[in-house]
């Protein structure tokens, strides 16, 4: 979450006198006249009660306002939102309404008898959306005792914050064949320094004394008149650009598809497992130290430029995190532009042909392309015949779009597919691995850029 984690209401509450007051005097001095005039004491008792109610509560109201503010718990466990309201009681006040609203539309409400002091309260509620988010809202009123003065009903609400993704452990993931820069985890196919052995030659100019290779020159040259040296091949970075659909955000349930029902807030959307998948490959990544840079298809704005090292994977997240739906987005006419040789990762829902026609853009110029499937399994409960029948032929054309992707050589794996931590994503990344090393003759995946 973002670093502001509290919020004050604003305005300056006032207390006003409520119909209690009046109804005690009026009441309390009715009877006491009815018991004078008819001489009856009984009546004339039981006017005082209210009347003497009605002056206490006069007497005693509050000498201040009610404060309220929100504090968020940044240590709350996945999934939930946590936060506590902390009201400031002035002496005098008895009673404190709460009213708690979290995202999705979920309603609590508390009464509590309160004191002169500070008073806390926790509230909970389901949430696994991310990145910029609404939290919570608390309305709030007090009254005095016996109800005489009431607090004008205030609004105290929660900061909104920026839910980061949060990244789950993969193993090996496909990478680009092509590797670049001059150091890095894998070997390449050019002279440099690094483990893999590439040739002994006799030592020339500029050569390293610690390379001479002192059994092969006893072995060539027994009166040591020529130095042989072993040469290796050098070590190198792959680059992987991960690019994210955020043209639309569509929930399990297919009555929020047309923008009219609200998105339930335990129910991770199609941008959200996009977010986290993305998230999840970018950690994976970086932690071999290879570089990752991220590209948004729904906003034509300036991408997260390659980088390694965990500084960059923060800036990462933050990244996946603005990534929203922004209006109708600009159309593409060209794919991205990624460096040469990179491994791009598409995260799409693939209920359109834009995501498809990139990835083979992409695959045609010969990068390695992986593309995950981020739909949220679709429930179609209360839904009609019709919306069931649309989603029926959406549903089709999707598996072709999936099928022509694979039938071109093009990765496609689901990210969701029912089982917890994205077990099925991270066996089928791995098995794509192994399958694009034994593309490349002569490379293992732990030395060159076919997998982590």
């Amino acid at each position: 979450m973002s670093t502001a984690t509290a919020a004050r209401d604003t305005g300056a509450p006032r207390w006003r006198t409520t119909v209690h007051l009046a109804a005690g005097v009026v009441l309390g001095t009715t009877l006491l006249a009815l018991g004078v005039l008819l001489r009856r004491p009984d009546a004339a008792l039981l006017g005082i009660a209210p009347l003497l109610g009605a002056v206490w509560g006069w007497t005693h109201r509050p000498l201040g306002p009610v404060t309220v503010r929100v504090v968020l718990d940044a240590d709350a466990p996945p999934g939930t939102l946590a936060a506590r309201t902390v009201a400031d009681v002035p002496p005098g006040v008895e009673l404190l309404r709460l009213r708690a609203l979290a995202p999705g539309g979920l309603v609590t409400e508390r009464l509590v008898r309160a004191t002169a002091g500070t008073h806390e309260h926790t509230w909970r509620a389901p949430s696994v959306r991310t990145g910029p988010t609404d939290t919570l809202r608390v309305d709030y009123a007090a009254y005095g005792p016996d109800g005489v003065e009431e607090q004008v009903p205030r609004v105290a609400q929660g900061p909104r914050v920026l839910v980061l993704p949060r990244p789950v452990p993969l193993g090996r993931v496909p990478l680009a064949s092509r590797l670049r820069g001059l150091s890095g985890p894998h070997t390449s196919r050019r002279p440099g320094d690094g483990t893999e052995l590439r040739d002994v030659d006799a030592f020339h100019p500029g050569d390293r004394l610690r390379r001479i290779d002192w059994r092969a020159t006893a072995r060539r040259s027994p009166s040591l008149d020529t130095l042989y040296v072993r040469r290796t091949f050098g070590t190198a970075e792959a680059t992987v650009v991960l690019v994210v659909d955020s043209r639309d955000d569509v929930a399990p349930d297919l009555a929020t598809w047309s923008g009219v029902g609200a998105q339930r807030p335990d129910e991770a959307t199609s941008l959200d497992l996009a977010r986290h998948a993305a998230a999840s490959v970018a950690q994976a990544v970086l932690a071999d130290g290879d570089r990752v840079a991220l590209d948004d298809l729904g906003r034509l704005a300036r991408p997260v430029r390659p980088g390694g090292g965990r500084r960059h994977l923060r800036r990462i997240l933050h990244g996946l995190a603005l990534a929203r739906p922004v209006g109708d987005p600009s159309a593409r006419h060209r794919a991205p532009r990624v460096p040469a040789g990179s491994a791009v990762y598409l995260f799409s829902t693939l209920l359109d042909d834009e995501a498809p026609r990139l990835a083979h853009q992409w695959h045609d110029t010969g990068h390695v392309v992986v593309v995950v499937g981020v739909l949220p399994p679709v429930s179609l409960s209360e839904v009609d015949d019709h919306v069931a029948t649309a989603w029926g032929v959406t549903r089709l054309e999707r598996e072709d779009r999936v099928h022509d992707l694979r039938a071109h050589g093009i990765v496609v794996v689901p990210w969701y597919d029912g089982t917890p931590d994205a077990d099925g994503a991270r066996g089928a990344l791995e098995l794509a691995a192994r399958r694009l090393d034994r593309r490349e003759p002569g490379r293992s995946g732990a030395t060159t850029g076919g997998g982590r």
